[in-house]
């Protein structure tokens, strides 16, 4: 399984047996690319696994990794499933539209491997295969995921101008490029 989540671009980086390599150029969606490659250029299949518990906890939840909106007094949606985790109220990630209607132990499992899949470490990240498999199984005998993997963004420029733009009854807009 060679899953390309951070962005379907860097397919074209890989040799057909490559494992590993560093670019000299990061590319992809930030908050779905794993701090290794997005502030060292080091990726791996552990950097997709990173990416794809980013889309577990977004569609569990129903919060996209960008959006602080739903969720004002943490930094992101990694750092609110984790605190969550913590204090024992994992199941408070699920979207309320889809809480009636799930199992909840599904949920909860996607919960659990998300985490898996956002630990600080790469080598802690289970493999794709690993993760494939205990969705399908149901696995109930998932170790305890260890501190995630997150940044600690500042208000980009981008931010501050919607901010001020508010305030404003004119609208401009501005493209404003910026490096990851």
């Amino acid at each position: 399984m060679r899953p390309k989540i951070a962005d379907f671009g860097m397919a074209r980086i890989f040799g057909d047996n490559q494992e590993n390599a560093n670019t000299r150029r990061v590319v992809g969606t930030y908050g779905y690319m794993a701090p290794e490659y997005a502030m060292e250029g080091i990726f791996s299949a552990k950097s997709d696994v990173y990416s794809f518990g980013v889309l577990l906890l977004e569609v569990v939840s129903g919060i996209k990794i960008s959006s602080v909106d739903r969720i004002p007094s943490h930094s992101n949606l990694i750092v609110y499933a984790w605190n969550l985790w913590k204090e024992g109220k994992a199941i408070d990630l699920v979207d309320k539209c889809i809480a009636e209607s799930c199992v909840l132990d599904e949920a909860s499992l996607c919960i659990h491997m998300g985490l898996l899949c956002v630990q600080e470490n790469p080598d802690d990240r289970p493999f794709m295969s690993s993760v494939v498999l205990n969705l399908e199984n149901g696995s109930t005998t998932l170790p305890a995921p260890n501190h995630p993997a997150y940044f600690v963004q500042r208000k980009s420029d981008m931010e501050q101008m919607k901010e001020d733009s508010t305030n404003s009854k004119s609208t401009v807009t501005l493209t404003i490029i910026e490096g990851r």
